[in-house]
């Protein structure tokens, strides 16, 4: 594939970013502040990758997901697991009909372009292995014929802090199958206050659809050719391979906190979203800093810590901290 030009000016970028901006405006007449979820919400639509949204109830997760997807001419399905759901809730099942006497496909819920897995980390193993089909093959299987779902096929899923009552670890081969995974915080004071005083009477915001899916396809080809430099691949490279040998790096303080690294999987999620980075910032090539700023949230949920890390409360997210430390920039 070709690569553009890293010395073309900014500005080539602008036209294709527009319809982003105009997103941007929309979903912040509902969801005030935010703007770190809300833009790897943008990173995940530009990439086709699925994102992982941790965080506690009320801090606007299922709101930021439904504002986008009515900003988009396209289909939206929310989905809320509960422990009592079934694989066919999700993707659909045969039913009987007794006009024809044949079985006919009921579509589920899944074929939509963008899906809300609401506390996806609530629901039980088949629910999440069925998904999993649907999430890295992008097509799901119904009384034994297969299915591919629409493009652009996007699953933005919610979970709550697996503490709370009721809920499940996500299995290791799901949890890699999401491109990012996203913690959310709390407001500042001064954006809960301006939530208060715009959501607070309880009046419903409109919003309108302000991009087409071919928008968006036609954005991912143009950030499929951005420029990436072998420099800044080598850096990709090097981090994620710091994960499996951090003292080949230096770090040799990591090697007994971390069971298992992250994938090639991560290497390619890496690159893929440093690109959507740096289109979103208007430029036509990748920098160190586009890698920076969405690096924990392609690893954090990619490294397995060991029990001695858990012991003594090392959180992935300091491991990956720690290995961009020892990694050197180019």
């Amino acid at each position: 594939m070709s690569q553009l030009d890293p010395r073309a000016p900014a500005s080539e970028n602008a036209p294709r970013a527009a319809f982003l901006e105009r997103i941007v405006r929309e979903v912040h007449l509902r969801v005030v502040g935010q703007e770190y979820m809300i833009d790897r919400l943008l990173i995940g639509l530009l990439t086709g990758g699925h994102i992982l949204f941790e965080g506690l109830p009320g801090l606007a997760k299922t709101l930021a997901v439904k504002t986008l997807a009515e900003t988009i001419h396209t289909t939206f399905q929310r989905i809320q697991f509960t422990p009592d759901l079934l694989p066919a809730d999700v993707v659909g099942t045969t039913i009987y009909n007794q006009r024809t006497g044949e079985f006919v496909p009921h579509r589920g819920p899944i074929f939509a372009n963008i899906v809300l897995a609401d506390e996806v980390n609530r629901a039980p193993a088949k629910v999440q292995a069925a998904l999993l089909e649907a999430m890295q093959e992008k097509q799901v299987t119904i009384g034994g014929e297969t299915y591919p779902l629409p493009q652009p096929f996007l699953v933005l899923a919610t979970q709550n802090p697996i503490e709370q009552v009721g809920t499940y670890p996500l299995p290791e081969a799901q949890v890699d199958r999401f491109m990012l995974k996203v913690r959310v915080g709390y407001p500042t004071r001064d954006e809960e206050k301006e939530i208060l005083r715009r959501i607070g009477g309880g009046n419903e915001i409109p919003v309108s659809p302000v991009a087409t899916p071919e928008d968006i396809l036609t954005a991912r080809k143009a950030i499929g050719s951005l420029y990436l430099d072998d420099k800044i691949a080598d850096y990709i490279l090097d981090l994620v391979t710091a994960t499996r040998d951090p003292a080949a790096f230096g770090a040799k303080d990591l090697a007994p906190l971390i069971e298992y690294g992250a994938s090639p999987r991560a290497t390619l999620a890496l690159a893929a979203c440093s690109r959507a980075h740096a289109f979103l910032r208007g430029r036509t090539y990748v920098a160190p800093e586009d890698v920076k700023a969405i690096g924990a949230d392609v690893l954090r949920h990619r490294i397995v810590s060991t029990y001695e890390a858990e012991a003594e409360e090392i959180t992935p997210d300091r491991i990956v901290q720690r290995i961009f430390e020892v990694v050197r920039v180019p």
